[in-house]
């Protein structure tokens, strides 16, 4: 397990989700998680590459969070999920979308292109009681 603020802790989440984010104090509805950090490379370039960590902030501009040093790249997909990403900018800011509980995986929904392509072909891992 790895502590990387005070408020997130880094450990293996469900079996085929490898790491996961959990928070270690209580996350209230509302409050800013973190943001999404990597490279702002072009949209065009993002589509051909094969990371798996990759976030579109618009038709032009991508961010590569596969950098370990993005914290947000360890919250795991949920069909139910914990929180959101909003867009503010050329930045992408995660918020808490309902109160979040010591000890409780981060989860965001991964959206339909991700979700189709990486997550659809083996089965979703998310402990939601129904599934797209």
């Amino acid at each position: 397990m790895k502590t990387i603020d005070a408020r997130f802790q880094i450990h293996r989440s469900r079996p085929g989700t490898g790491e996961g984010l959990f928070a270690a104090l209580p996350i209230k509805k509302g409050d800013f998680i973190l943001e999404y950090t990597g490279t702002k490379i072009p949209t065009k370039v993002a589509d051909e590459m094969t990371s798996r960590y990759l976030f579109e902030i618009n038709e032009q501009w991508t961010i590569d969070g596969s950098p370990r040093s993005n914290t947000a790249r360890y919250i795991n997909h949920s069909c139910e999920p914990n929180t959101e990403a909003e867009i503010e900018g050329d930045r992408i800011m995660i918020y808490a979308i309902r109160d979040i509980k010591k000890g409780e995986e981060l989860t965001i929904d991964y959206d339909s292109e991700y979700f189709d392509e990486f997550i659809r072909p083996v089965g979703c891992k998310c402990p939601a009681k129904t599934h797209r």
